[in-house]
């Protein structure tokens, strides 16, 4: 564990439950971590297994039908912390924290980009809301923002609809908005999905440089590898509303000890090692939400289930940062000297 001092935000135990026709599904589940000053970690994970609902229960974005059933979101403020599981999600304290203390990008800017408005509009609302600004000083930093971004013309395009930008240029203008307040924390939840790769690599860069300059805690949510490998400081590997392995990106990708870690670097081919290598996919499906399997939750798809596997197993912290949720992860660790 880092030092407070180092830690923006923590997350302790945290359980999040969404019921719909007299079903639960429990789409987090008892997920502890923290994001640290400066630092990028990296949630990975299969598409449901509770990496954006993790990232809408900090910013307190869940559905009517969800609440926070158990766990701690602490954000270590320079005034002292404040457990934003306890804040009215749409009271005057959790609205001053959102986009000004913890931003986020979200996953498709179309969606969550207003049709009706301006891009320069959207990006003032939020230094209107948040800052002291004049009218013309808000749109002489909305135009900055925009130009930081690398959107060309933005004294023009400032005043352009979403309809007329590009798919990267809404990326862009997302993160501008994210950014527009310096955020102590910046929550991205898989920004690049639908664009090239040359747009992606740009917006990862300007992240980084975010990050390096403002001191920024990241949290960037991905099924990329490769943009694990790139960009983080430390991975959490999340199945089925768990974190079943954790820790740097070095002890992560080069000694995973968790076999759906190990099954998920395994299905990746790895450049330069040409076509004969050998990629096997993960077998199976991910289960039901509603119909979980008993015990651990990746046993039935899992090529080293054995009887013990049918209980849930405890976490194990077996060295200061490097954690893990497995029966038999020792049997792996020879791979870890």
């Amino acid at each position: 564990m880092a030092g407070t001092q180092d830690v923006a935000l923590s997350v302790k135990d945290l359980k999040t439950y969404f019921y719909t026709n007299n079903r639960c599904n429990k789409a987090v589940n008892g997920v502890s971590f923290e994001i640290r000053k400066g630092k990028t970690l990296c949630i990975v994970g299969e598409s449901g297994c509770g990496k954006s609902v993790t990232a809408s229960t900090i910013m307190q974005l869940l559905p009517k039908l969800s609440r926070i059933e158990q766990g701690q979101i602490t954000y270590h403020s320079d005034d002292g912390d404040v457990n934003i599981e306890q804040l009215d999600r749409d009271g005057k304290e959790m609205r001053a924290i959102r986009g000004s203390e913890i931003a986020m990008i979200f996953q498709d800017p179309m969606t969550a980009l207003n049709p009706v408005y301006t891009i320069g509009f959207q990006i003032g609302e939020s230094l209107k809301y948040h800052t002291d600004l004049s009218r013309s000083e808000i749109r002489a930093k909305t135009i900055d923002l925009l130009r930081d971004m690398g959107i060309s013309l933005p004294e023009m395009r400032v005043d352009d609809y979403p309809h007329s930008y590009s798919g990267g240029m809404r990326q862009r203008a997302m993160i501008a908005m994210a950014m527009s307040c310096n955020p102590k924390i910046l929550i991205a939840d898989e920004p690049t999905t639908a664009l090239d790769v040359t747009i992606q690599s740009q917006i990862f860069e300007l992240m980084e440089k975010l990050k390096t300059e403002n001191e920024t805690a990241i949290m960037l949510i991905t099924h990329d590898m490769g943009v694990v490998a790139e960009l983080a400081d430390d991975v959490a590997v999340m199945y089925m509303g768990n974190i079943v392995e954790a820790g740097t990106v070095d002890q992560v990708l080069r000694y995973p000890v968790h076999p759906y870690t190990r099954a998920l670097l395994e299905s990746i081919p790895v450049l330069g090692r040409g076509r004969d290598q050998d990629i096997q996919p993960i077998a199976g499906s991910t289960p039901d939400p509603y119909d979980r399997p008993k015990g651990c939750q990746f046993a039935p798809r899992c090529k080293f289930r054995v009887d013990a596997c049918d209980v849930m197993p405890d976490e194990v912290t077996y060295n200061e940062t490097h954690r893990v949720m497995c029966w038999r992860y020792q049997e792996f660790l020879p791979d870890a000297e």
